[in-house]
């Protein structure tokens, strides 16, 4: 988070999840890891394996937020790009 700001890229860390449901507004204790300049949401992990669960919280956010790209990043990982897997909402572009 910090190196991103320093590079002058707008990070939120931590941030609530709003739930909406036919006009009620709920403020869960769900709570994004990275959410990064409004469009590229970040899940972290360190976990033995990434498990459909993991991908499913990120998808979720994604969903409730209307964030078109997802990182779900795992460092428990030997290399770290093995452990990133990218996700996108259905219709997006992704860029």
């Amino acid at each position: 988070m910090h190196e991103l700001s320093l590079r002058g890229i707008s990070v939120v860390q931590q941030a609530p999840v709003v739930i909406e449901y036919k006009g009620l507004k709920l403020e869960e204790t769900l709570r994004l890891d990275l959410l990064v300049e409004g469009c590229l949401l970040i899940e972290l992990k360190s976990v033995q394996d990434i498990l459909p669960v993991h991908k499913a919280q990120l998808f979720s956010y994604m969903k409730l937020l209307n964030v078109p790209l997802g990182l779900l990043i795992n460092f428990h990982e030997p290399k770290l790009t093995s452990g990133i897997h990218r996700m996108m909402l259905p219709g997006s572009s992704g860029k």
